[in-house]
């Protein structure tokens, strides 16, 4: 008879064995805490569903005015200055001045990648459902 200490979390290891070659190749090609870092912070951006409608906002309709991207998100003006400062201090987007208008755009083409990517993990799930 077992006891409740006896049952194994499907997530621990069964038998614990170390494979030190592949630890170390892992380990070998792992980024650097900042990368990391910068990376958990780009993800945090774009959890935020208002800041993800202006990136999309953005994918789509290419270089855009705040009216136009508030307009498009169905949010105010307010809130998407708010999320396009963040994500300009992220390299996320960047803008461009004509006059007193400011034009916004995603900053570079790995932006608009993962994006895409995202999207189209989201629609490959839906095709599987």
């Amino acid at each position: 008879m077992s006891s409740a200490s006896d049952v194994i979390p499907a997530e621990a290891c069964a038998v614990r064995v170390v494979d030190a070659e592949k630890v170390a190749l892992v380990s070998a090609s792992m980024p650097d805490a900042e990368a990391v870092g910068e990376l958990a912070q780009v993800f945090g951006l774009l959890s935020d569903p208002g800041r993800l409608r202006v990136i999309t906002a953005l994918l789509e309709g290419g270089e855009m005015c705040v009216c136009d991207i508030a307009a498009s998100c169905g949010q105010s003006e307010s809130s998407v200055s708010h999320a396009l400062r963040l994500l300009r201090a992220n390299r996320v987007v960047r803008v461009r001045r004509a006059g007193r208008m400011a034009y916004y755009r995603l900053d570079d083409s790995h932006v608009r990648m993962l994006l895409d990517l995202a999207l189209a993990h989201v629609g490959h799930g839906e095709e599987g459902a």
